[in-house]
Parts: structure tokens; sequence; C-alpha cells
């Protein structure tokens, strides 16, 4: 996430979901693979998305959705799907 972090990279958090909702719960290096994004910048993220109640992370370090990152995931990334044509899974 850039020095705003108040304001992430909605693509980013878009590769997130779609990686949750694509391969299901998973641990944070797993999905920092999945996502193309290096561990720190991934936990980054991750802390913005538990603030704002979109992600939860188990006692096991396994990474799921909420509720409220589904709405997320049917806004966002298939908005992003609709008007970019595609979300694919690149390096940042």
């Amino acid at each position: 996430m850039s020095s705003r972090e108040s304001r992430p990279g909605l693509y980013v958090l878009a590769r997130i979901i779609e990686a949750l909702v694509s391969n299901g719960p998973m641990k944070r290096t797993r999905l920092a693979t999945v996502c193309g994004l290096s561990y720190d910048k991934l936990e980054r993220y991750l802390n913005w998305m538990i603030e704002r109640n979109l992600v939860l992370i188990d006692g096991d370090g396994i990474v799921r959705l909420t509720r409220d990152d589904e709405r997320t995931y049917e806004e966002l990334v298939l908005w992003i799907k609709r008007y970019v044509g595609s979300l694919r899974i690149s390096r940042i």
C-alpha cells in the first residue's frame, strides 16, 4: 500500500478478495503468493481490511472473508470484471 494508507489500491484489494473467493480461506504466505504480493505488502492490506471488518485471521493464521467482504466482492470485483474486462493476478 502506498504512503496514503487510508486509500489502498482498489485493484490490489480486488485481487486479494478474488483469490480468497476462488481458492477459499488460506494462510497469509500462500495468499501473498497467489496475489503476487510481497508478504509485507499483503500484511498492510490485510491490516486495512481487518480494521474495516472485511477479513478475519483465525488462530491458525488462516485468512477468511467476512460477510462484508463477500458483498465487497460482489460490488468491487464484479465491477472491475465488467468495466475493465478481467482481473489479472500479476505481480506488483
